[in-house]
């Protein structure tokens, strides 16, 4: 007989570390199914400076696998594998894997976010040979070189300031005028000697057959077009919900994100989502673990109050 969990948490990312913690430290079967490396985003952020807590120089990676040992160290078991399907209705959950299907009393869904793709011709063709989605991962082959960075929101700014420590100059270019990002890190850029910003512009093309070679741009005031010789392209304008599994088996809004409740409870008893995945205002590594902490708390509730022992 197949055992069941009480809990099975989909998402190895900050959010679905912390429900690891909490979900086993609570004496929870706890079982955590992550389908490529932990940390979600986090693991590509190089400086977490304002994590509350966070040690001098923390970098994603050292924070995403401390919080992993604590969850390990409470008994949370970790698999390395690709959800296929759901099945969510049901008071036992099925989570039906390549290496084998997995069922729980509850289901956390902490599967988080994706780069959005900014839309430009060749975006996709080049991307992996000079257009990139991660500062921290690609930043060092751009060392001494000229590259650009898109968006204008924090991760924009923040690895923006992050390329600077690589390459001989970051441009950021910025469909709008004003910024979203915060002021403390908006003004660190433009107090940076290698950062130059084009503004009211968007990007139409990149250029280059096996390699980046330039960008073609277009102000959106005006319409000209102008050409910028640079050799890499970081593109920060956003992320999209991993959410594809659960289209048409939960409540989502429109643009994929999953509807919780304060207590992160989505429409079918006993599934929970926490993090990037869940519709938020606030998307970041706080509020992510603080999700986590909620829903394994939820389901613990929800566990004892719905299955004797």
């Amino acid at each position: 007989m197949a055992q069941i969990y009480d809990t099975i948490i989909l998402g190895g990312g900050p959010a679905g570390l912390s429900a690891g913690l909490y979900a086993s430290r609570s004496k929870m079967k706890t079982l955590l199914i992550e389908r490529g490396k932990f940390g979600g985003q986090t693991a590509t952020t190089d400086e977490l400076e304002n994590y509350p807590g966070s040690a001098p120089d923390c970098t994603g990676p050292q924070l995403v696998e401390r919080m992993r040992k604590q969850a390990e160290e409470f008994g949370t078991e970790f698999l390395k594998d690709e959800v296929l399907e759901v099945e969510l209705e049901g008071k036992i959950k099925k989570i039906i894997c390549k290496k084998g299907t997995y069922e729980a009393k509850t289901i956390i869904i902490a599967t988080g976010a994706y780069p959005r793709l900014s839309g430009f011709k060749n975006e996709t063709e080049l991307r992996g040979k000079g257009v990139s989605y991660c500062a921290t991962c690609d930043a060092d082959f751009f060392t001494e070189l000229d590259v650009a960075v898109i968006g204008g929101g924090d991760s924009a700014i923040d690895e923006a300031i992050y390329l600077t420590k690589f390459a001989d100059s970051v441009t950021i270019i910025h469909r709008r005028e004003g910024f979203r990002a915060a002021k403390t890190s908006l003004e660190k850029a433009q107090k940076n000697p290698k950062i130059k910003f084009i503004l009211d512009t968007v990007v139409e093309e990149a250029k280059g057959d096996e390699i980046l070679e330039g960008l073609v741009l277009r102000n959106v005031k005006t319409n000209e077009v102008t050409d910028l010789t640079v050799d890499g392209c970081f593109v920060f304008v956003g992320y999209l919900p991993i959410s594809e599994l659960f289209k048409g088996k939960i409540k989502l809004n429109d643009r994929g994100d999953i509807i919780t409740d304060e207590e992160m409870r989505c429409d079918i008893e006993g599934v929970f989502a926490a993090g990037d995945i869940r519709e938020k205002t606030l998307r970041q590594v706080v509020t992510a673990t603080a999700d986590g902490a909620i829903a394994a708390t939820t389901a613990e509730k929800y566990v004892e109050a719905n299955f004797e022992d």
